[in-house]
């Protein structure tokens, strides 16, 4: 079925508020692997650590290297009122897209971030969303008077900021993680490499919007959010390497998946994809014509979310819910800090 034969509600499930995970599993490889293939009906339950064992020699695992930014900040209004501030998307050198927690935060009211340089509220974007400009560059601020800011749903405070980073986080940049790395643990990438299988990086920045639910009843009517992403020479060469010699390209994570598929649409004649920088506003979903990803390993997503959307275009709407009625009924653990499904 193409998108337009859709409504959001078709990508609505029930999830008993206790299935959603508030602590990583420790060690993060530990977590429980939901085996699913596309083209059978077959479902397989196992741990992270036996990946492997579905992926072959010379498949090519593309994971996210993009670091989450403590990109929660306090500041005080003229009135001395506290406001809180997310950090969503930079701008300019000075400027930030933000959410803003207070009431009557309006242009051209200054703030005074906390242990922080002042800044100027530039332009209202909707809703609680502004336009922030700092004196300076707010960066070298973050790791003294930022917050790590975890997803809506979890509310048990992380004691170890590094947990909510992958093993490959190096460039900082995002409002939440990506969170199909977090299971990879130094052990497993040694393990899979001796196997074989190899490694290659992309950046995708990852805004809040990612957790947004689609309130239209049409999906396609939905605005999706734009994200800046990276896929380099080295790792182009690499997956159009891959694809010549007939092996699988393994998307670690839906924001791998976007940035993959970006740089497909930009690829010549006789390749899969083209280096890519800039912003992405690729919107997938079912219907949607896959041109370079052959395997994903992803999270359970919420209900209602581009997300869902994704992983049903990849896997077939009926298939990845009758896959989570099953994740339900066997108690897997959803959501950022959750349990992984790898998708063949």
């Amino acid at each position: 079925m193409s998108s337009a034969s859709y409504k959001t509600s078709d990508f609505d499930y029930e999830l008993p508020p206790d299935r959603i995970a508030q602590t990583p599993v420790e060690p993060r490889h530990n977590a429980r692997l939901l085996v699913m293939w596309r083209d059978r009906p077959d479902l397989e339950h196992t741990i992270f650590w036996e990946i492997g064992r579905y992926l072959n020699p010379g498949d090519l695992l593309v994971v996210n290297e993009t670091r989450v930014i403590p990109a929660r900040l306090w500041a005080r209004k003229p009135s001395g009122g506290r406001v809180e501030l997310l950090l969503l998307k930079k701008i300019a050198d000075h400027t930030w897209e933000s959410l803003v927690g207070g009431k009557r935060v309006r242009p051209p009211m200054r703030l005074q971030v906390e242990g922080g340089p002042p800044a100027e509220v530039v332009a209202e974007l909707g809703g609680s969303r502004r336009l922030i400009r700092f004196t300076e560059p707010i960066e070298p601020y973050l790791p003294q008077v930022g917050q790590m800011p975890l997803p809506p749903y979890i509310h048990e405070p992380l004691r170890d900021p590094e947990r909510y980073q992958t093993v490959f986080a190096r460039e900082p940049g995002s409002a939440a993680a990506p969170t199909a790395g977090l299971h990879f643990t130094p052990e497993l990438i040694e393990r899979l490499k001796a196997q074989g299988l190899s490694f290659a990086g992309l950046v995708l920045h990852i805004g809040l919007d990612t957790f947004a639910p689609v309130t239209e009843e049409d999906p396609t009517q939905h605005r999706i959010h734009t994200e800046w992403c990276e896929l380099p020479p080295e790792t182009a060469e690499r997956i159009n390497a891959t694809k010549r010699a007939g092996k699988r390209v393994v998307a670690v994570g839906t924001t791998s998946v976007r940035t993959l598929e970006t740089a497909a649409r930009v690829a010549a004649p006789g390749e899969w994809v083209a280096p890519f920088v800039g912003p992405t506003d690729l919107y997938i979903l079912p219907g949607f014509e896959f041109r370079v990803v052959d395997a994903l390993v992803t999270n359970f997503h919420l209900p209602r979310s581009t997300l869902l959307m994704l992983v049903s275009a990849f896997a077939g709407r009926e298939r990845i819910l009758e896959a989570y009625r099953e994740a339900i009924r066997l108690n897997y653990r959803f959501y950022s800090f959750g349990d992984a499904m790898l998708i063949l």
